[in-house]
């Protein structure tokens, strides 16, 4: 087994893009270099499929198995189909093996089944939230136009009577980024403890333009924030948000849990409905094909060379970030936002700028007491994260100009 197989994971799309809702901000919405959405038919994995998948994926690590089922909306396969799932990895699975298993999902198909299911067998579920209904339902609607937050705040619940784990999920899109505040308070008062924020930046595939319902840079560089802010609390969090969690593990020494901080692409495999694999879910495109898993098992198509050249591509920073003193906690984010409406650097690069400047303070007092509470006595006078920006060096918002005339002339980091 190779060293870093325990690195390894799936994320499968069992009835691929196909959804119970119109959200108008939709990720899978008209992308043309999507070789399925293009495809006017329902999408459902087989069983011929599903066995050869879990059969495969159980063996990528002989300690640990993990699946992320999502889509689309992975529910609209049944509750029948998910038994199943849980029968082959019984099946495939070895002795003293251990799986984890977690659906990302709008919710709405979850009944007291679903939560049973879900409880028996130790599902984590992410369900997508954006906060009270005036927020919410401004875009996540179903076909009819109807708004769903309230149904959705009921199947929250109805998880939560069952004590299945969740986390939930919320867009920041050009209208929530607006509500910061409001929107984490009002999760957190519903006793939501787990948190997950996500840019929404999505390009018109007509026009090559940004779509109006995406978040600007400065919007979503003011939310996290403000969030920030309130998350930290005086140094007491009392809830998760997952990327400040993950940034935190990275002051920790550790290398951050999610891909987009990560110093390489490549932790994981996108399988599609048909058994097709991709390096990632943001580039399900024919240039990005890996092979099928009816022709070719996923251990090997793990070291295929469109991933390897795929996790290769991020791993040497771009000029303007080899000059940022935030290199080594943002790892220059996610390759999707680079090159947005033709624009060189990442898209939101002004907004992390802004956030690790602003919580870097309290992120370093947040290591130091863990780490006093492991013992460890931290640094009296912790080195700077990187080399400073010089007033003559490239500008790291990526703009081709000197710093002293660009962001450094503005007063931003």
């Amino acid at each position: 087994m190779p060293e870093n197989a325990q690195a390894r994971s799936l994320l499968i799309k069992p009835a691929s893009g196909d959804c119970n809702l119109h959200c108008s901000y939709c990720f899978y919405h008209d992308r043309p270099t999507d070789p399925y959405r293009t495809e006017s038919r329902r999408h459902r994995m087989s069983a011929e499929v599903l066995d050869a998948l879990i059969a495969q994926g159980m063996a990528l690590d002989r300690r640990h198995a993990t699946f992320g089922w999502q889509g689309g909306e992975p529910t609209l396969m049944g509750l029948d189909f998910f038994r199943e799932v849980v029968r082959l990895q019984q099946k495939h699975g070895q002795s003293g093996q251990s799986v984890s298993n977690g659906v990302q999902t709008n919710g709405l198909l979850i009944d007291a089944d679903w939560a049973r299911f879900f409880r028996q067998y130790n599902f984590l579920l992410g369900v997508s939230l954006d906060g009270p209904a005036t927020y919410h339902d401004a875009y996540r609607r179903t076909v009819n136009g109807k708004g769903t937050q309230a149904e959705v705040l009921a199947r929250l619940r109805l998880l939560r009577q069952y004590h299945v784990e969740f986390n939930v999920l919320s867009v920041v899109n050009r209208v929530t980024a607006q509500h910061p505040v409001e929107i984490y308070d009002y999760l957190v008062n519903e006793g939501f403890a787990f948190l997950q924020f996500i840019p929404c930046v999505e390009v018109d595939p007509t026009t090559g333009q940004l779509t109006d319902f995406s978040v600007e840079p400065e919007q979503f560089g003011d939310f996290l924030c403000a969030v920030f802010d309130r998350w930290y609390n005086g140094g007491e969090p009392q809830a998760s948000v997952r990327d400040f969690e993950a940034i935190l593990a990275v002051y920790m020494g550790q290398e951050a849990p999610l891909c987009c901080y990560q110093e390489r692409c490549g932790s994981y495999l996108v399988v599609e409905h048909n058994g097709d694999v991709y390096p990632c879910d943001f580039f399900v495109q024919d240039d990005l094909y890996v092979g099928n898993i009816l022709e070719t098992p996923l251990e090997r198509l793990f070291e295929h060379p469109v991933v390897q050249r795929f996790a290769a591509a991020k791993a040497e920073p771009r000029p303007e970030c080899r000059a940022c003193a935030w290199l080594p906690y943002c790892q220059q984010g996610c390759p999707r936002f680079v090159g947005v409406e033709g624009r060189r650097q990442h898209y939101l690069c002004r907004a992390y700028q802004r956030f690790f400047a602003h919580s870097h303070d309290g992120m370093m007092a947040l290591r130091d007491r863990l780490l006093r509470q492991q013992g460890i006595a931290p640094e009296a006078a912790p080195a700077p994260p990187a080399r400073p920006v010089g007033r003559n060096d490239p500008c790291p918002c990526g703009s081709g100009r000197k710093y002293k005339q660009c962001c450094g002339a503005r007063g931003k980091v």
